[in-house]
């Protein structure tokens, strides 16, 4: 939910007229991140965490290239996407391995093929 708040915050320097376009694209990306994981956690099913923890890992992949277009027609600066992306990448990995530790769990301490 931090990367959530620090999103908000940079959204806000979007273009106004970007309000119902990119700025509205951040915002529901990034808080669409920790809501699956909370709805998947949520179901109390192994099988359904990993599928609400792999729509979490789409909306953080939507959410950086969300930003990365931003910056990319000079809305964001550098200094303000690369902080964001850093964090992006840290909640990223965190996702990876409960998906991996929930996908070990379903298959009986076997590792994953997929």
């Amino acid at each position: 939910m931090d990367l959530a708040v620090v999103c908000h915050g940079v959204s806000a320097k979007l273009p106004a007229d970007e309000r119902f376009g990119l700025v509205a694209l951040v915002r529901r990306a990034t808080a669409s991140i920790p809501a699956n994981i909370a709805e998947g956690y949520g179901r109390w099913n192994s099988r359904e965490f990993v599928r609400f923890l792999a729509i979490a890992s789409g909306s953080a992949r939507e959410l950086e290239t969300h930003l990365l277009l931003a910056e990319k027609l000079g809305y964001l600066s550098a200094g303000d996407v690369a902080p964001v992306l850093k964090a992006l990448d840290e909640v990223a990995k965190m996702i990876f391995g409960m998906l991996s530790k929930t996908r070990s769990k379903i298959l009986g301490g076997k590792p994953s093929t997929k």
